[in-house]
């Protein structure tokens, strides 16, 4: 199987175009590849289809962010509970809109009044920034559909059947036709009468009330993938809508809403946050404790460390969604704390440290009286450390 190509590419547009460059590019390829001005052409037909898949998933603000992050891998159906995965059924009415342009054919993306999916559910759930990075189980407690159990999803009062929709006379479908730049359109859209089932009830279920259907709440177990980020979604299969005429229900969307954190920041796979570091153990080095999504970890601060000092800890970010062996990094920041509040000792020690870095020495009242030998750099700066780390 050939490799698929990248949608821009597919569409000829950048990867920061918008809405209208990108419908615009659209209905170029369309009106060019379209199968009814080239019949017989499969190199045409195969093209048109591109383009309409290519323009299905980056015109959709969802999927093009998916598709921006993973490329095609979002749709292969590989996501697990993530989910990522993409149907043509989803491409909405990009050939119901190109279907009738050139000739006045009359083209669907289903037939007659037929087993239809039933619609998508949307939902979301908050997790923390820690079950984001290694995932969770959660539960949402929703309203969901089922057939009724009086009419058996039939609608109708016990004893009736449905009759015939005399708007589509049973077809589920109706055809809209005008003049357009492009000739005759012939659009075909769901009898709205019969929301395309091609039967009306007359006598309603007192049950249902003609709907077929009785909602109910129901606990929805959601598994979070490690490594999922803010906005993403998670499909679960048959959790949606029933179907229409017997079909499959639709699938329920979880969007993950990920709360923030008080340290820690994400970018994609590597997280970032900042460390304070005392002035001592800036200037002359020491071990710190870091916090990371798995625990304190230690950390030696070279001498003379300089604020803003940027530390790569390897492996300690968000597991891909793919591979969860497989995690980014964690990016610290050391900031150094320069002391406020300072008593008379610490003073007197700070002020002995900028002498001996100046090649200065005044010396202090305990060496004065008990003639002690000039302190060198290094013991004035020991004895700053232990001055400023005792507390």
């Amino acid at each position: 199987m050939a490799e698929k190509r990248d949608y821009y590419e597919v569409l000829g547009v950048p990867k920061n175009a918008d809405d209208a460059a990108l419908k615009k590019a659209y209905r170029q390829l369309a009106k060019k590849y379209h199968p009814d001005t080239n019949p017989g052409d499969q190199e045409a037909e195969a093209k048109f289809k591109e383009a309409s898949e290519a323009y299905a998933v980056l015109s959709d603000p969802q999927k093009r962010q998916q598709y921006d992050q993973f490329g095609h891998a979002a749709f292969d159906g590989a996501g697990g509970a993530g989910g990522f995965d993409f149907n043509m059924n989803d491409m909405g009415d990009i050939f119901d809109i190109f279907g009738d342009f050139f000739g006045g054919g009359t083209r669907s993306r289903r037939t007659n009044n037929g087993p239809m999916k039933g619609a998508n559910l949307r939902a979301s759930v908050r997790v923390t920034f820690e079950e984001a990075v290694f995932g969770a189980d959660k539960e949402l407690d929703l309203s969901l559909k089922d057939e009724c159990s009086k009419c058996h999803g039939t609608g109708a009062k016990p004893g009736t059947t449905p009759s015939t929709c005399p708007k589509c006379n049973g077809k589920g479908q109706v055809v809209y036709t005008q003049q357009s730049l492009f000739g005759t359109v012939r659009n075909v859209q769901s009898c709205p009468e019969c929301n395309g089932t091609g039967k009306v009830v007359k006598e309603k279920c007192p049950d249902c009330y003609g709907t077929g259907y009785i909602s109910s709440r129901k606990k929805i177990a959601v598994t979070v993938p490690a490594g999922i980020d803010d906005g993403q979604c998670i499909r679960i299969r048959g959790k949606g809508e029933p179907g229409i005429n017997g079909g499959e229900r639709g699938d329920l969307l979880v969007e993950v809403n990920v709360s923030r954190h008080p340290i820690f920041q994400r970018q994609d796979y590597n997280i970032f946050s900042t460390v304070p570091v005392s002035f001592a153990t800036a200037a002359l080095g020491g071990e710190i404790r870091v916090k990371t999504v798995d625990g304190e970890v230690a950390y030696d601060v070279k001498p003379g460390t300089q604020t803003d000092t940027k530390v790569r800890l390897k492996g300690k970010g968000v597991p891909s969604l793919r591979n969860k062996s497989v995690r980014g990094d964690h990016y610290i920041t050391l900031v150094v704390q320069v002391p406020e509040r300072l008593n008379e000792e610490q003073k007197e020690a700070l002020r002995r440290f900028d002498d001996a870095m100046n090649g200065r020495h005044v010396p202090g009242k305990e060496e004065v009286k008990e003639g002690k030998k000039k302190k060198g750099l290094k013991d004035v700066a020991d004895d700053i450390k232990d001055m400023f780390m005792k507390d």
